[in-house]
């Protein structure tokens, strides 16, 4: 008896292409060992998408293999495509990956030929073996020099932290800064989004140096290392977490001095400053006493000629300096840029977003009528104080600066209270107001409409301001620690808009004017950290001043929110219904007004303003725009969200006919619904927004993109059972009396009731288990198709 004779289809898949071919020319033919390979290694998180108010995560980026000279040198891409297609179909993607993780090789693969794309000379060509890895870094090494003596250090491994990856964005910026300290270049600058490891970085290049015995004067010795901030939290807190591996090495330095016996030191400016009343602390030092000077939020002063803090970098001018940075050149850092130069690397709120490491926002418009249209006292009308209030209309610039307002402010506090009632009142939430006291007075209003929970947790709503003293430190550490639940809600002037890390913060409110493009994104960056484990996915900025509708217009803005809206609000909070304008934006501030340590406004002789307090009155909020991305534009461009989807609908199905032939595919359902959220179109939002909540998704989409009258789920019900009796004659009477069960579940709670696995739940249960239900439609395959063609009748022509 002959053996039989099998046949095998080749249909290998990626894996098998990477297994049979790629990983053997790589290891035999090229040298690449084990440990320089990285198979199919994701390098983002996958980019979030907000569905309505439900965040979603896409697929991470992942490259098939990537390659790397050393532990944490990337130096090439692989992107490897099934036998049977062409290695040109891998190209584009493997570029793409390459210029995201900045390298200047990548190559596409089918197993059998190579294609080789060089960023250096432009050249795209067949290649017959990869190139070795001496061979890549000899190549990047003519145009991107490491000079040999350096070469060691500078490839050696960063140090391993538990529970924080090194993600590639770091690892270049790591990278980069290491190679500039080391070649002798004086100042440096990175440049990295609020929330994407600033200080992670900070600590590998300092960890490696000093790990190394790198010092400017070549000596056998570990440096000295100076990590400077301008607020407490953004030494102390580092102080404590990332660099507690340096143990005894590292000290906080105290207010009356620097000892000279440590190697990591952690100083605020003011610790170090010097005024007209006192010589600085930093004068006790020689001026080459420190090898390296790390400046975190560096745009925030030092940098400028004449900031009292820049004399201590002058000072200490032997130095290597570092600035580290959250914010693009302006025109209110240009001093950053000026002093370090152009970054060695960017990584900006925009690509954050796109990556998945940083989360996106909706932004939410209100407008109260007082800023819409402005609020002018009555003849001789008095204040709170007895003072006649000067004729003119108080516009919002004027509002808690010149003028407080305390009817606009229980308004605002009524609407956030409205809004946080609706979407989650522990839902951790920073209100950023003109100054201490109006933090203070809405403080007070949102506490007042909260007293059911406050009566439970007194500081559910607490103030932080520089006059809290250690109150406000306290309140701080618990509002920025993950699990702890309460405060909710901060009020704050300034003293919060940088260096405060609250990964769990879903709403920024903004309660004042932010006419600095570098604040307004430090304030951003208060809630564009994600939690996965905490359910924080994206945040919601509630703007009741026009600064972010006005900042996010800015052509140099560079990371665009997914959704505005804006709508007018009455005297009770409420949103006045029906209500859709555009305003114009708020004049600006005064440049020559300024705040003083509390908050305060001055005049430019620095004498306080006069306030005037009305606190009799009321005041109404009004109309709902929304803002969104144009996929194709790239633009904010001013929306209904039931216009918009008219237009991806239309776009996707020019008829009704067309969307409903592919509507009544199941598997094509399905990617419809997905595609209408990929680009945040909510069917459940769509319902509320039209009010169709009894309408069938398809009938509504139809309602919203061809302007077809809905039918509600009961009627497509009622309109199938009277219509297709054919259908339901093909079954027994239990098997009928099943589907009619079904559709009673449909009607009452929408389409995802229709699927097989309905039977396994109440009350369905009821009726027999699942095998004996399946039997009455004559075996799982019949009953299964029974499913299927009830589905599709549901959407049949006569229906």
């Amino acid at each position: 008896m002959t053996d039989p004779i099998i046949h095998i289809q080749n249909n290998d898949s990626e894996a098998d292409t990477c297994r049979k071919y790629v990983l053997p020319k790589l290891k035999n033919e090229s040298n690449w060992t084990d440990e320089q390979i990285l198979e199919q290694r994701p390098f983002t998180a996958g980019k979030i998408i907000v569905i309505g108010r439900v965040g979603r995560r896409k697929k991470a980026k992942k490259a098939d293999y990537l390659l790397r000279y050393s532990q944490n040198f990337l130096i090439a891409v692989v992107e490897a495509k099934r036998e049977y297609k062409t290695a040109a179909e891998g190209m584009q993607q493997a570029k793409e990956y390459a210029q995201i993780l900045g390298l200047k090789f990548c190559y596409a693969t089918n197993g059998k030929e190579i294609l080789e794309f060089n960023f250096i000379t432009g050249l795209e060509s067949k290649i017959e073996k990869f190139p070795t890895p001496t061979e890549l870094w000899n190549r990047l090494n003519s145009v991107e020099p490491v000079k040999p003596e350096i070469q060691e250090t500078y490839l050696k491994p960063f140090v391993a932290t538990p529970g924080k990856e090194i993600r590639y964005y770091q690892q270049i910026a790591i990278n980069r800064a290491v190679k500039a300290i080391l070649e002798g270049k004086n100042r440096a600058l990175l440049t990295l989004a609020t929330g994407t490891g600033k200080t992670t970085v900070a600590f590998q290049i300092i960890h490696k140096l000093w790990n190394n015995r790198w010092n400017t004067k070549g000596e056998h010795r570990r440096p000295k290392v100076l990590f400077l901030a301008d607020r407490s939290v953004l030494v102390t807190d580092p102080h404590a977490k990332d660099f507690a591996l340096f143990g005894d090495a590292r000290c906080l330095v105290p207010d009356e001095g620097l000892p000279s016996s440590r190697e990591i030191y952690f100083s605020t400016y003011q610790s170090l400053a010097e005024d007209s009343s006192k010589v600085g602390a930093f004068r006790n030092l020689p001026r080459d006493f420190f090898d390296l000077i790390v400046i975190d939020e560096c745009h925030r002063g030092s940098s400028s000629d004449d900031s009292n803090w820049r004399a201590i970098l002058d000072y200490f001018n032997k130095s290597v300096q570092l600035g580290l940075t959250a914010t693009p050149l302006r025109d209110d850092n240009k001093d950053t840029y000026l002093y370090f130069g152009n970054p060695l690397y960017t990584y900006s709120l925009r690509q954050g977003i796109e990556d998945g490491f940083l989360a996106p926002y909706i932004v939410h418009r209100v407008v109260t009528e007082v800023d819409a249209t402005g609020w002018r006292p009555q003849e001789g009308q008095v204040d709170a104080n007895g003072q006649i209030i000067p004729d003119g209309v108080y516009s919002t610039p004027d509002f808690e600066n010149s003028l407080s307002l305390l009817p606009r402010t229980k308004a605002v506090a009524k609407h956030l209270h409205q809004f946080m009632l609706k979407n989650g009142r522990f839902d951790k939430t920073i209100v950023f107001c003109v100054d201490q006291e109006h933090a203070d007075q809405f403080r007070r209003e949102i506490s007042n409409l909260n007293t059911d929970l406050v009566r439970q947790y007194p500081d559910y709503a607490v103030r932080i301001v520089s006059e809290e003293g250690d109150i406000g430190k306290g309140h701080l550490g618990r509002f920025m620690d993950i699990d702890e639940p309460i405060p909710v809600v901060v009020t704050t002037s300034r003293l919060m808009s940088t260096g405060v890390d609250v990964p769990t913060c879903k709403n920024i409110v903004l309660f004042r004017m932010v006419n600095s493009m570098t604040e307004f994104k430090q304030i951003i960056g208060r809630g564009t950290r994600v939690r996965d484990d905490k359910q924080k996915l994206f945040f919601t900025i509630l703007d009741y001043t026009g600064s972010a509708t006005r900042n996010f217009a800015d052509p140099d803005f560079d990371g665009d929110p997914p959704l505005i809206t804006q709508e007018e609000i009455d005297s009770n909070g409420q949103t006045v219904e029906g209500t859709y304008e555009e305003f114009p934006e708020p004049p600006q501030q005064d440049e020559n007004d300024f705040e003083d340590f509390n908050g305060n406004i001055q005049d430019d002789g620095g004498n306080p303003r006069r306030k005037y307090y009305v606190t009799e009155g009321e005041v109404e909020i009004a109309v709902e725009t929304i803002q969104i991305i144009d996929p194709v534009s790239g633009r904010l461009i001013t929306v209904q969200l039931s216009q918009y989807a008219k237009e991806k609908i239309s776009i996707m199905f020019p008829s009704a006919n067309d969307f409903r032939s592919h509507w009544n595919n199941l598997a094509e359902r399905k990617q419809i619904i997905e595609q209408l959220e990929n680009q945040g179109i909510s069917i459940e939002q769509l319902m509320e927004i039209t009010k169709q909540k009894e309408t069938d998704p398809f009938d509504l989409l139809c309602f919203v993109a061809y302007d077809l009258k809905p039918k509600t789920r009961k009627q497509r019900a009622e309109l199938l059972k009277k219509n297709k009796q054919d259908f339901f004659s093909l079954y027994s009477e239990k098997a009928q009396h099943i589907l009619q069960m079904i559709l009673e579940k449909y009607v009452d709670f929408g389409l995802n009731q229709i699927r097989p696995d309905i039977i396994s739940v109440d009350p369905f249960t009821q009726e027999g288990n699942t095998i004996e239900i399946v039997n009455e439609f004559g075996g799982m395959d019949n009953y299964k198709k029974a499913i299927e063609e009830l589905q599709k009748l549901l959407y049949a022509e006569a229906a």
